[in-house]
C-alpha cells in the first residue's frame, strides 16, 4: 500500500506495518470535523480494509500542539429542521462505528485539545495515550452550547469511564487535563509529546491493544460505585440525584442536560442501540431551541471579539513589566491573572507589606489549590509564584510597560497615582486604572501625559470573571486602546472597548436593576423572594445576595458618582446608609442581608427592622424579575443609544460575561428582539403607570417599538 493522501486526511504506511492516520484541516489552525469529511473518511477507511498486512492504526494529527478541537458549529447553523440535525447526528455515528468495527487495533495519540466531536472520534478508537502538554485537555463540552455529544458519546464515555464521572463531565462540560485523564480510564498513558507516537505503537505492537477490546473493559469501581451503577436501584438513585441536581442549577432554564441524562439511562438500562437512537433525536431537537441558537451566538461572537485588536490597523506595543497598585482582592487578582496567564512578570505596589502579603497570599492559595489537585507539578507553583514581587515605594517600576491602578474610588487619589506614575515610570508607560464608576477623563485630568491614560475595568473575582472593560477618555491614544486590549486578552479576558462616562457600561445597567430590588425590598418583598425570582429568571445569584458579595459599602459609593453623572434615576435608596451605619457591609465582615456563621444560606432577619420594613409578599416572582430586568434593559438601549457600547453584540457579551445576564437569553439586546421592542415598550410603560418615572421608556426603544426595528437583523 502506497501512502494516501485525501483532502484533510493522509495514510502513511510504516516499516512495522503500522500505518498513521493524520489529520490536518487546511487553512485552519485547528482541526474541526466537517460533515464534508464523511466520504473522505469512507475511502480511507476502504484503503485500510484492503490491506490485510497491516498490524494497526494510529490516528495523530498534523497541528502542533492540537488533536481535535470539536465539530464545526457551523454545520448546526446550517440545519433547517430538526430531522436534518439529528441525520447529521447519525451519519457521526455511523462513520465513528465504522472506525471501531475495524479488525485492526487503533489507537489516538492525543497532543494539545481533544474536544467535542474530537473526544468522541478519539472514543470510538480502540484506546487512547496522550501527551502531558499543559495544553493537552480531553472534554464533551457541548452542553455549553446548549447541545449534547452527538456522534455517540453519551454511550461511549459511559463505558469507559463510569456513569458518575461521564454524567460530572458531561453535564457541565468539564474538560480533563492528561493526569486526570489516565486516572479516570479514558487514556492508557500519559507520555512526552516527542515520544507519542512511539508510545502508541509500542501498545499495539506489544498486543496490549486489541481490536473491540474496549467494548469488554470494566470500569474500575470502589464498593459505592459499584452499588450505584451496577445494580437497578443503585442506577435510580443515581440518575434521580443527577436530575434533582440539575433542576437545581438550571432551574429548567436549559433543557441539554437533562436530555444527557435520558441519553445515558437509555444506553445503560436499554440498550446501546437505543441509546444511540435518543442521542440522534435529542441532538436533533437541542439543536432548534432557541436556547442552543442563543448559546452558540455567544460562541460565535467572543470568537469574533478575540480576532479584534482594539483600534484598527493600530498594532499594540509590546508589553514586558506589569506593575499594580494596590494589594487588595482586586489587586491580588490583577497580578494573578498576569503573571500566570499572561506569563508577564508583576510588580505589586502598596502602602504596607500587609498589602503585599496578601496579594501574594492570593496567588499562593489559587496555585496551591492546584499543586493539591494534581493540576500543577510544585516547581511550576512556585516558577509561576517567583514572577510576582512587591514593594512599598516605587523601586523597579522604571522599566514597567503598563501600571494597572486597583485601589479606592477616589478622585484625587487616582490623579496623585497618575501623577507618581509619570515621574516614576518611562514616558510611555501606560496607566490604567481600574475604576469601577469614575470618568477615566477626570483621573487624567491633571496628567502630563492623557495619551497614556485609560480605563482597564475588571470585575470580581479576576480569576474567574471573564469580562474586561477597556475605556479610552478623549486624549487616549490609539495605540495605548490597542495595547490595553492585547493586555487584557492575554490575561485570558474577553474585552468590550466602552465610552467613558460614568458607570461605563456594565456596572451603569445594574445599578437600576440593584436599585429596583431595593425598591421592592423597601416595600416588603422578602430578601429571599427576590433573590430567587431573580435566580429563576437566570441569574446566577439574585440582587441581594449580590450586594453582599460586591459589599454594600461599594455600592453606596458608587451610587452617589452615578447620581451626580447621570441623573436622579440611579439614586440609591437613603435607607441604606443605615446598613453601613450597622457595619452591615456583606460578606466580607459577615454580616449583611444574609447570616454568615451558619452552613446554609439563612437571611439575617434583623435587617428588616433596621431598615422599618415590615415584610408583605404583594407581587408574583415574576412581577418581581421584570420589573428588575426591564429597568436593565431600557439603561443598555440608552448606553447603544449613546455610544457608550460600539454595537448590541458587545452589549450582550458584556452583560452576560460581566454580571450574569441569563446566557440562554441572548443578552439584553438578544432578549429585546426575542420579545419585540414595542412589547417591552408597553410593559414599561404600565410599570410607569404603577411606579412612576423612572420606568419610562427611553427614546431609542420607542422609536424601535413604532418602526418595529430590532437590534440583529
Amino acid at each position: 500500500m502506497t501512502n494516501k493522501k485525501t483532502n484533510t486526511f493522509t495514510l502513511i504506511r510504516q516499516e512495522n506495518n503500522i500505518a498513521h492516520l493524520m489529520m490536518d484541516v487546511a487553512d485552519e489552525s485547528m482541526n474541526t470535523l466537517k460533515a464534508e469529511f464523511a466520504e473522505e473518511i469512507a475511502e480511507v477507511l476502504q484503503e485500510i480494509k484492503a490491506d490485510t498486512s497491516l498490524k494497526g492504526l494510529v490516528l495523530i494529527s498534523g497541528k502542533k500542539d492540537s488533536f481535535v478541537a470539536g465539530a464545526d458549529i457551523n454545520m448546526i447553523a446550517g440545519c433547517q429542521s430538526a430531522e436534518e440535525a439529528t441525520a447529521l447526528s447519525r451519519k457521526g455515528q455511523m462513520i465513528f462505528d465504522q472506525i471501531e468495527s475495524l479488525t485492526i487495533p487503533v489507537i489516538a495519540a492525543i497532543d494539545g485539545p481533544c474536544l467535542g466531536g474530537g473526544l468522541e472520534l478519539a472514543m470510538a478508537c480502540h484506546a487512547r495515550v496522550c501527551s502531558d502538554s499543559p495544553k493537552t485537555a480531553l472534554g464533551l463540552p457541548e452542553v455549553q452550547l446548549g447541545l449534547l455529544p452527538g456522534s455517540g458519546g453519551t454511550q461511549r464515555l459511559p463505558k469507559l469511564v463510569g456513569i458518575q464521572k461521564a454524567l460530572d463531565m458531561m453535564l457541565t462540560g468539564k474538560q480533563l487535563r492528561a493526569k486526570q485523564a489516565l486516572k479516570a480510564g479514558l487514556v492508557l498513558d500519559v507520555v512526552p509529546n516527542t515520544v507519542l507516537v512511539e508510545v502508541a505503537e509500542k501498545f499495539i505492537l506489544s498486543g496490549k491493544v486489541k481490536a473491540g477490546a474496549q467494548s469488554a473493559k470494566t470500569v474500575k469501581l470502589n464498593v459505592v460505585g459499584k452499588i450505584l451503577e451496577r445494580t437497578p436501584f443503585g442506577r435510580k438513585v443515581l440518575f434521580n440525584q443527577a436530575t434533582k441536581t440539575v433542576l437545581s442549577k438550571t432551574k429548567g432554564n436549559y433543557p441539554a442536560p437533562l436530555k444527557i441524562i435520558d441519553c445515558i439511562k437509555t444506553g445503560v438500562e436499554q440498550s446501546q442501540a437505543k441509546g444511540y437512537q435518543l442521542e440522534a433525536d435529542n441532538f436533533g431537537q437541542l439543536a432548534m431551541t432557541d436556547v442552543s441558537a442563543q448559546l452558540r451566538q455567544i460562541f460565535f461572537a467572543t470568537t469574533d471579539m478575540k480576532k479584534e485588536q482594539g483600534i484598527e490597523g493600530v498594532e499594540a506595543a509590546a508589553v514586558n513589566n506589569v506593575g499594580v497598585l494596590g494589594g487588595g482582592l482586586m489587586g491580588g487578582g490583577i497580578a494573578f491573572v498576569t503573571a500566570t496567564k499572561a506569563k508577564f512578570p508583576v510588580r505589586i505596589k502598596d502602602i504596607n507589606q500587609k498589602g503585599i502579603h496578601s496579594a501574594l497570599k492570593y496567588s499562593f492559595d489559587l496555585l496551591n489549590k492546584k499543586v493539591k489537585r494534581r493540576f500543577m507539578m510544585k516547581s511550576e507553583m512556585q516558577k509561576q509564584l517567583a514572577m510576582i514581587t512587591g514593594t512599598t515605594d516605587y523601586s523597579g517600576f522604571k522599566n514597567v510597560d503598563v501600571v494597572i491602578e486597583a485601589v479606592f474610588e477616589d478622585l484625587t487619589l487616582k490623579q496623585n497615582m497618575v501623577a507618581d506614575i509619570e515621574s516614576h515610570c518611562k514616558e510611555t508607560t501606560i496607566f490604567a486604572s481600574n475604576t469601577s464608576s469614575l470618568p477615566i477623563g477626570q483621573i487624567a485630568q491633571l496628567a502630563q501625559r492623557p495619551e497614556n491614560v485609560i480605563g482597564l475595568h475588571y470585575f470580581s473575582p479576576v480569576d474567574k470573571m471573564p469580562l474586561a472593560e477597556i475605556i479610552a477618555h478623549d486624549k487616549t491614544s490609539d495605540q495605548t486602546i490597542s495595547t490595553t486590549v492585547a493586555l487584557a486578552k492575554k490575561q485570558g479576558k474577553t474585552p468590550i472597548v466602552v465610552k467613558d462616562k460614568a458607570g461605563f457600561y456594565v456596572n451603569r445597567i445594574l445599578a437600576p436593576y440593584m436599585n429596583e430590588a431595593a425598591q421592592l425590598l423597601l416595600a416588603g418583598e422578602p430578601v429571599e423572594k427576590l433573590d430567587k425570582a431573580l435566580v429563576k429568571f437566570g441569574f446566577p445569584v439574585g440582587p441581594m445576595q449580590l450586594l453582599d458579595e460586591v459589599g454594600i459599602d461599594i455600592g453606596a459609593k458608587i451610587g452617589p458618582i452615578l447620581q451626580a453623572e447621570l441623573g436622579d434615576r440611579f439614586s440609591p435608596p437613603e435607607a441604606f446608609n443605615k446598613l453601613i451605619a450597622d457595619g452591615r457591609l456583606g460578606r466580607k465582615v459577615k454580616k449583611g442581608f444574609y447570616q454568615y456563621n451558619t452552613k446554609k444560606k439563612v437571611v439575617d432577619e434583623t435587617v428588616y427592622p433596621l431598615l422599618s420594613i415590615t415584610k408583605q409578599e404583594k407581587l408574583s416572582a415574576e412581577q418581581i424579575s421584570l420589573r428588575c430586568v426591564y429597568m436593565m434593559l431600557n439603561e443598555a438601549v440608552r448606553c447603544l443609544d449613546e455610544g457608550i457600547i460600539r454595537n448590541a453584540r458587545d452589549g450582550d457579551i458584556g452583560a452576560i460575561f460581566g454580571i450574569g445576564f441569563p446566557p440562554f437569553l441572548g443578552g439584553p439586546f438578544n432578549y429585546i428582539d426575542s420579545l419585540g421592542a414595542a412589547e417591552v415598550v408597553k410593559q414599561m410603560n404600565a410599570f410607569k403607570h404603577e411606579c412612576g418615572e423612572r420606568f419610562a421608556p427611553c427614546s431609542k426603544l420607542v422609536e424601535m417599538a413604532e418602526s418595529n426595528a430590532k437590534f440583529y437583523s
